[in-house]
């Protein structure tokens, strides 16, 4: 018998790309309307081939790759946009239909791969190439010129939201917009006493602080201390960033069991979360109302003893904000009336004092590091050395938030902000 010739690579459409999803009717008019970069193209519409075409990526040997519950798999990015399996010459026509493939190879119950936010090009996330698109060819209104004069970054290009008195709500609805901001009570306002005292460090400020001021994306992290039940005092001495995008799935969990795992190292335990709304209020929105009940019940467990949940909102670069400082507000939330179980949870203002360190631990400073690290390659880094208002630029904005702290001075004397940020 003669050989048979070689077969052909066996191309995979497995798995439509997550983000195929339907456009909206507007969008989907908006997008027939007019053509060209300078249309509206949403993420649908960005594809391998499109990043190739404008050079945000290059076709490679070994360029993609995959980790996933300890396995790894490395692709080669063609001419074409497509993918070709190392390991087995298989063709893949998106990362989706590759990351699915691989991912049940592993996890057969797997239904999507997230391909985007899992494939990595030399090393960096696809999904940060794409946003790197969007920012190239539809750049922001805030960076045009007017009159001559840079508008100031962080400027919202969309209506601001105003705040709602939480009387104004009644019941649950469900075509209420769930970031509507909702003003805090006070604990006497709905007459009840706090149900315990709070003491935070000054460290979990600063690195709190410092991670909401690194990028113009919501971000997110958990906070670490003891309760002790006897005096009442929750004590919140370690913020845990999540180095993670919000959204990806794939990422979150891995994160969150390094964070408890850290946990558990420094004797802590969880005693809260924080985030940020970098451009708006530090006002809680429904949907954090609803986010912080959750996470109270969580803490809670099934002992029905008391564990209270702290939730913190910094908001880094509202204008509204007094002086160049963030606006940091911890709040709570008491549940609504038992006659009224389908009203929104009430959120209160809570009182903390805030308990200086004399000096920075290094965990800390390490910490520090990997988020300017994390965020130095990011589409939505913030950029430094522009102004934040005609008298500060965004660094300057970041040391005048701490000068309060030694700890903080430690950082500029011994290790220098600048070439944190910089280097």
């Amino acid at each position: 018998m003669g050989s048979e010739p070689p077969s052909s690579p066996q191309v995979v459409e497995e798995g439509a790309d997550e983000e195929d999803e339907e456009l909206s009717g507007a969008e989907d008019a908006d997008r027939r309307a007019s053509s060209g970069r300078g249309s509206l193209l949403t993420r649908r519409g960005i594809t391998l081939r499109v990043l190739l075409k404008d050079g945000l990526v290059e076709p490679g040997d070994g360029v993609l790759s995959i980790h996933y519950l300890g396995k790894k798999f490395v692709g080669d990015l063609l001419n074409d946009g497509k993918i070709r399996w190392v390991e087995t010459g298989q063709i893949f026509n998106s990362p989706s239909a590759w990351a699915t493939h691989c991912k049940r190879l592993v996890n057969p119950a797997k239904k999507s791969g997230c391909g985007w936010a899992s494939v990595r090009y030399r090393g960096q996330k696809l999904v940060q190439y794409k946003t790197t698109w969007l920012h190239k060819y539809q750049p922001s209104a805030d960076m045009v010129s007017n009159g001559g004069k840079l508008k100031y970054l962080m400027q919202r290009r969309d209506r601001e939201r105003s705040p709602v008195r939480y009387c104004t709500l009644g019941t649950r609805d469900a075509a209420r917009d769930p970031h509507t901001l909702v003003e805090l009570s006070a604990f006497s306002a709905i007459n009840r006493f706090q149900p315990f005292n709070v003491a935070v460090s000054s460290n979990v400020l600063l690195l709190m602080d410092f991670h909401c001021h690194l990028t113009t994306s919501e971000v997110v992290g958990y906070l670490g201390g003891r309760w002790d039940t006897n005096t009442q005092l929750l004590t919140v001495l370690r913020a845990f960033p999540c180095r993670t995008w919000l959204g990806d799935k794939d990422a979150a969990p891995v994160v969150e069991e390094e964070i408890c795992q850290n946990l558990f190292m420094r004797g802590l335990s969880l005693v809260g979360w924080y985030h940020s709304h970098p451009r708006g209020p530090a006002l809680p929105s429904l949907q954090d109302i609803d986010s912080q009940m959750d996470h109270q019940l969580h803490l809670q467990g099934s002992s029905n003893g008391f564990q209270p949940c702290l939730g913190i909102i910094c908001g880094p670069y509202y204008h509204g904000n007094q002086g160049v400082a963030s606006t940091i507000t911890p709040f709570w939330v008491v549940p609504p009336p038992e006659q009224r179980p389908n009203d929104y949870g009430i959120p209160v203002a809570v009182e903390v004092t805030y308990v200086q360190d004399n000096f920075l631990t290094t965990d800390v400073l390490n910490e520090m590091m990997l988020l300017v690290e994390f965020y130095r390659s990011a589409p939505d880094l913030v950029p430094f050395s522009q102004m934040w208002n005609p008298n500060t630029s965004i660094l300057d904005k970041i040391k005048v938030c701490h000068n309060f702290s030694p700890s903080y001075i430690h950082i500029q004397t011994k290790y220098n902000i600048n070439f944190m940020i910089y280097n």
